[in-house]
Formats: C-alpha cells, structure tokens, sequence
C-alpha cells in the first residue's frame, strides 16, 4: 500500500504540478516541473537513510504507522489545499516520498523482529513480489484516473481527485494491516532439532 501511493506520485509528478497550478498565477514551466521531479527522487534516497534510522528509536511498527497514517493526511492536504498553495504541495509530496523510500528500507529490520534472522531472506523475497506489484499498480490507478478525468472535461486539479482519494484509502487499508502484525505465535517456532544441519535456529523476537 505505502508503494503503490508513493510510486504512483513520482511517475506522474511533472504532469500532476502543472496541472495543479495551471490555472493559477504561479504556473509551472515545463523546466520547474523537472526539477520537482528531482527533488522528489532526492527525497526518496533522503528518506531510506532518516526514516530507517529513527525506526531505531521508535520501533518498526510506529514507523510504519508513520508512514501510513502521516502519508494519507499527506494526500488528504494535497487534495484539498494542494492547489492553494505551491509550497504545501510540494512538501506533501516531498514528505510521501521519503516514505516511500524509509518504508523500503525498513522493511527488513521489521521482518527481522518479526521472524528472527532465520531464512529472512527468503521471507523479504516474497515482500518483494508485492513491491514489484505496487510498482505497476501506483502508476496505472494515476494514470487511468487521470485519463477519464479528461475524457469527462475536468481540468487542473480535478483529473488527479480520484487518484487521490483512493491512494489515501490504500494507505488506511495498509495502516490497519500494520495494526494487525503480530510475531509469529511460538507453536510455528523450529526446534533446533527440526533446523537442517549447519543452520543456526531461528530467533524470536518480539516487535
């Protein structure tokens, strides 16, 4: 969920700030909107290196709440004031950026305190199999949004305000299943008996 809304502004970035603030007097030049786009790519990179160091202090599940619940309040601002002021919309989505990037980085410490050490490599494999998912879905809900709002006649802001509303629902959806993680109950836990040989035993830590 994380991915998908955050994957789903940076593909259409340049186009979504010009059409924002088309209609307004603070227009955006095409070489503005490259540089949003810039800027959006550093806050990605920005965001993999703070926001996975303070899971540190506060634990990977406040983190995520972080990620989930900011990052919807994020959209929700965007669709509604996105338009009134330049320097908010571009905050907003400088700060869903870097969560999306912070949520990519954290990922595997959360699946450690979660599963232990143990063929965690494995477990962030399958994680992964739904990134790549997210990574064509985000583009694909913006952009099929955004073409319909055109064929409908809107213009400006009105072809992104469904995309919005549903990258905000996915993002609630994500943070009620992060309320919903729990350690692995001890019965799943292996024995060192049951491990093959050569392999330490899986760890359990609680989150």
């Amino acid at each position: 969920m994380n991915v998908t809304a955050g994957i789903g502004v940076l593909e259409k970035a340049a186009p979504m700030i010009t059409d924002f603030f088309a209609e307004t007097s603070t227009a955006v030049s095409t070489s503005a909107a490259a540089g949003f786009v810039a800027l959006l790519s550093l806050a990605n990179m920005a965001g993999r290196l703070l926001w996975s160091s303070t899971s540190d202090l506060i634990g990977r599940k406040n983190m995520y709440r972080v990620y989930l619940g900011v990052g919807a309040l994020m959209y929700v601002l965007i669709a509604q004031l996105g338009n009134d002021s330049k320097p908010l919309f571009v905050c907003c989505a400088l700060v869903i950026l870097s969560f999306y990037g912070g949520g990519f980085a954290t990922a595997p410490a959360y699946l450690k305190d979660l599963f232990g050490t143990y063929q965690v490599g494995a477990i962030h494999g399958r994680l992964l199999t739904a990134w790549s998912t997210a990574g064509v879905l985000g583009p694909l809900i913006v952009n099929h949004f955004a073409d319909a709002g055109e064929r409908a006649g809107h213009s400006g802001p009105g072809l992104y305000t469904t995309s919005l509303t549903v990258m905000t629902v996915l993002l609630v959806v994500g943070f009620v299943a992060n309320e919903c993680i729990r350690p692995v109950h001890a019965r799943f836990h292996e024995t060192p008996q049951e491990k093959p040989e050569g392999r330490s035993p899986r760890v359990h830590q609680d989150s």
